[in-house]
This record gives structure tokens, sequence and C-alpha cells, in this order.
């Protein structure tokens, strides 16, 4: 089968198409025919050799962690999905290929496509993860640090959606799409604990960083302490005595069923931009360098 692999840590230039053995499911596993793989910020900190202390990757490796596509084969021991089947889910194999296999899926909807329904998996649990972990509550108000992308996107959505006040920062060209998905956009860099405290003059109950990018002292002053900051990007957080979120930690189908249920109702916006499997390495660059809106995606089928 066709498949983007790299058999050595790098830049995304290290990734190439090979041809490959199409994998078996073991007992419990689905093979699944992908149609659209999400691309994540995590695949190229794997691909750069970033996690190796803390998970490492045998090599030569298929990137990605998530996918939408069409059950091809069972498993031992599977009952609950069919061959046929339109399905979405994280991908134990590595999702950039023309088949994964995977433990937990659940049935994507006739009214999404295939790349709005590889956006969910991962931002979904994440957001979920995150805003758990924080606490949050209808009446607070949330940070949102780098809220544009595809964890941002729903996290925006999902906060909301529980009655919390986000305040959101990204760039200048993305102020109005945060906007229309509910939250106070304002931007970052020089002077952001001053704007944040004008929008927030009672000060905000938790922060919720997707950047990475040295916001976190920023976050510390505004919360007058470490309690309730998490991030899920900035490598420094232990240093400062914030907590680090790295997931997944629950892998719920019947909770991704129904964020797809919801993204094929309308109910909850993703945008993506997708590129064909071919070509990857541009894919990761572009997420590399950051600032991108909504998710990144590869069409594989």
């Amino acid at each position: 089968m066709r498949a983007i692999v790299f058999d050595r840590f790098g830049g995304p230039d290290v990734l190439h198409e090979a041809d490959i053995e199409v994998p078996q499911p073991g007992p419990g596993q689905v093979r699944v025919r992908v149609k659209a793989a999400g691309l994540n910020a995590l695949d190229g900190k794997i691909r750069a050799g970033m996690l190796e202390a803390v998970r490492p990757t045998t090599l030569p490796a298929v990137p990605g962690g998530e996918f939408a596509g069409v059950v091809d084969a069972l498993g031992e021991g599977v009952s609950e999905v069919q061959a046929g089947d339109e399905v979405l889910g994280w991908s134990d194999t590595g999702s950039y290929a023309q088949y994964a296999l995977a433990t937990t899926v659940a049935p994507k909807p006739d009214g999404l496509d295939w790349q709005h329904a590889a956006a969910l998996p991962v931002a979904g649990e994440t957001t979920d993860r995150v805003l758990n972990l924080l606490g949050v509550a209808a009446g607070e108000t949330v940070l949102m640090h780098g809220a544009s992308g595809a964890v941002g996107t729903l996290a925006v959505q999902l906060a909301t959606a529980r009655g919390v006040r986000v305040i959101a920062t990204a760039g200048p060209s993305n102020q109005d799409y945060l906007a229309a998905l509910g939250a106070t956009a304002t931007v970052y860099g020089d002077g952001l604990v001053e704007r944040v405290r004008a929008l927030a003059p009672d000060g905000v109950d938790a922060v919720f960083d997707l950047a990475g990018k040295g916001a976190l002292e920023g976050s510390v002053t505004l919360r007058g302490g470490t309690d309730r900051i998490v991030t899920i990007a900035d490598f420094g957080a232990q240093q400062l005595g914030i907590t680090f979120s790295q997931g997944p930690q629950e892998r719920s189908p019947a909770r991704l069923a129904a964020l797809a249920q919801d993204a094929a109702a309308g109910k909850l916006v993703t945008t993506v931009t997708a590129y064909p499997l071919d070509q990857s390495a541009a894919a990761q660059q572009a997420s590399d360098a950051g600032h991108v809106r909504g998710k990144l995606v590869l069409t594989v089928g």
C-alpha cells in the first residue's frame, strides 16, 4: 500500500512515499481504508525526534494519529462495526497511508464529509481533557492562547457551550474568525497582559495554552499563580510548575460520535485545509510554521 514514512529524524524533508505491507488487524482492531488523515503539530514533533525521551519511535514509522475512512477488515472479537461502515477514529499504526488499524472508532454521519470528520478525534479529545482538567464551569472566564488552530476551533465552541466566556488570542488575520466562533478575540504579543486585564477586569479563572510560544509567564501574572493553567504545547511548563497535558487519555467512541453528529448538523464548526497524501511534507512544514487556521488534513482515498 502507499504510505508516507520517515526512517530518520529531521525536518519535513525526511518524509517520503513508500510501498509497505497492508497491516492485518489483531484482536479488537479494525482495518480502515483511509479517506482522510488528520495532521497535528504532534506529528512534526515526533518526526523531529523531540519526544524520544518520553515517547520512543520505532523507525521506519508512518505518521498520523487520526483518520476517517471505511472499515475494510475486522479482527477477532470485533462486533460493534461491520466491513463497509464509514467511521472516524484514532489510528494504532499511523494514518498517512491507504490503510490503518484502529481500536477505537465512531460512526461517520452521512452529512459529514471525510475531511471534516478526520478533524475531530484528536481535537475533540484534547479539548475535553483540558477543559475537564481546568474544571471550567458556567460563568467563568477562560483565556486561550493561540486558539485559531484545530484544537482551539473546537475548544472555543465547546467552552462557550458550557456557558464559559472565552478570551482567545491569535494573529490579526484570525480575530474575526475567533469572534465568529463565540470568543472575545485579542492579538498576542507585547502588551497582552494589559489587553486581557482590560477585557476581564475581574481576572481570568483559567488558562488554556495551545500556542507554546512564551505565553506562560504572562498567564502566571494574570492568574496570580500557577493553578488552573494547562498547556499542551510548551515543554518549559514543568520549570514553571505548570501542568503539561499530553494525551490521549480517554478515547471515547460515544463522545466522538456525538461530536460528529453535531458537526454534521452544523452545530459544531470545523475548518479544514486539505493536502493530497503526496504533499505530506508541505503540510507538515505549514504545521511546523504555526499560524494555521483550523485543521490540516491529508486526502488519501
